[in-house]
């Protein structure tokens, strides 16, 4: 036996329990048990509802009822082959023997003919018994179930036969019309590549035009603001708002011509070993003014991976975005600190920018991080919404990606991941 059994004596006479408890307790030993007790038919029943016994040790005299008839309405209130009664009777009466066990019995014993022993086997053989058979009532059960189941696969094959002879016919006319639409979508397709193109030609021309009378109302803006004089305090702020929106227009047209001339690539676009040193010296020298006036720490760290295979001109541009962006969104309350760091993992090249600026809400604007002309520190000043963009553009046009940890109030963090190429 496995587990606590549950053990239900259905007796009128309290001493015979008694005494079947101490038998059981002697015998069993150390098995683990629980024995419930009723005086009477209708307390037995209400015992083996509410305790569900695992096996019942039922006298044939009750007060009021016998143990036959209590039998029987034991057996309609469980399943199926789930009943374990032993029934005890007062007589050697093989006759009622007979009669109980035809009618659901597992096993009988006549008082006081059994010591502790022979109860204590006679119980434990009818709880296995009645184990036995459960089990093979489940497996009878299962058989059915699986003898149904071929019974409906065979029905539902020769069903799936005719289906699919039916549906390789609409296939076949499916996969004609697909043709056909393949062929469709391919001229729609060039068509929409060289509209694409046009476009590109029309966005790269306009930018290019526009750059020089942008940079020409510069001048002459510059040229007003020292040559005359204003003494309004109200045109002072106009000029002000004018000299920014000038600029906001600069900033815009040169970012847009660069995402276009990200797309139409000068030169292919050849990939080289790039020293990570060199190139973000280069960056820096680029960005000193802006280290000066913020007195920003740049610190790098590319012992691990030193060079990696890239197209200079666009790694470059990734750094300078990155650490400028660093720079411009940088924390009211700390001076900004840009950690640059590099590895391989897992046949990938891993460059990683860290910065302590003012983060990002991610929850907010991680699905709008990398769109173009999206802003999300409008407090911080200029900016176009560009860089990012163009950064991730750069980095998935070199089969590559980009993941972001970021935190409001806490600093950002980019992670490049870049296929590796042979140095």
């Amino acid at each position: 036996m496995s587990g606590a059994k549950k053990i239900l004596l259905i007796d009128d006479n309290e001493q015979d329990r008694m005494l079947y408890k101490r038998y059981l307790r002697k015998h069993l030993g150390q098995e683990p048990f629980q024995v419930y007790e009723a005086a009477s038919g209708e307390e037995g029943l209400t015992a083996f509802q509410a305790r569900q016994p695992d096996c019942i040790l039922l006298d044939y005299n009750l007060p009021d009822t016998d143990g036959l008839s209590l039998l029987l309405a034991l057996q309609r209130l469980a399943p199926p082959n789930t009943l374990c009664v032993v029934m005890i009777t007062g007589g050697g009466s093989e006759q009622l023997a007979v009669r109980a066990l035809n009618n659901g019995a597992l096993d009988y014993l006549v008082k006081q003919h059994f010591d502790q022993e022979l109860l204590g086997k006679t119980v434990v053989h009818a709880i296995e018994k009645n184990e036995w058979r459960q089990r093979i009532s489940q497996h009878h059960t299962q058989l059915e179930v699986v003898n149904q189941q071929l019974r409906d696969s065979l029905r539902e094959l020769t069903e799936t036969r005719r289906q699919v002879q039916e549906f390789n016919q609409q296939l076949q006319r499916a996969n004609e019309e697909v043709q056909a639409r393949n062929r469709a979508l391919d001229a729609a397709n060039q068509e929409l590549a060289r509209t694409n193109a046009d476009l590109d030609n029309f966005v790269y021309a306009a930018s290019h035009d526009l750059r020089q009378p942008v940079n020409n109302l510069q001048g002459l803006f510059q040229e007003l603001r020292r040559s005359a004089t204003f003494h309004d305090p109200e045109e002072a702020y106009v000029l002000r708002l004018v000299e920014e929106s000038l600029r906001d227009l600069s900033t815009t047209i040169n970012g847009l011509t660069a995402v276009v001339q990200e797309e139409r690539p000068p030169g292919g676009g050849l990939t080289e070993p790039v020293d990570l040193a060199g190139l973000t010296a280069d960056v820096l020298h680029t960005l000193r003014p802006q280290l000066l006036e913020t007195q920003a720490t740049i610190r790098t760290e590319y012992t691990a991976l030193p060079r990696v295979v890239f197209v200079r001109a666009n790694l470059r541009t990734i750094l300078l975005n990155l650490i400028a962006n660093a720079l411009k969104y940088r924390h009211p309350a700390r001076l900004p600190h840009v950690s640059l760091r590099s590895w391989a993992a897992a046949g990938q090249v891993v460059l990683e920018v860290a910065d302590n600026g003012l983060g990002i809400d991610l929850e907010r604007h991680g699905p709008e991080l990398f769109k173009l002309f999206r802003r999300f520190h409008h407090q911080a000043g200029e900016g176009t919404g560009v860089g990012l963009f163009l950064v991730n553009r750069l980095v998935q046009g070199q089969g590559g990606r980009i993941e972001v940890e970021s935190q409001p109030e806490a600093g950002t963090t980019f992670r490049l991941y870049i296929p590796a190429g042979p140095l």
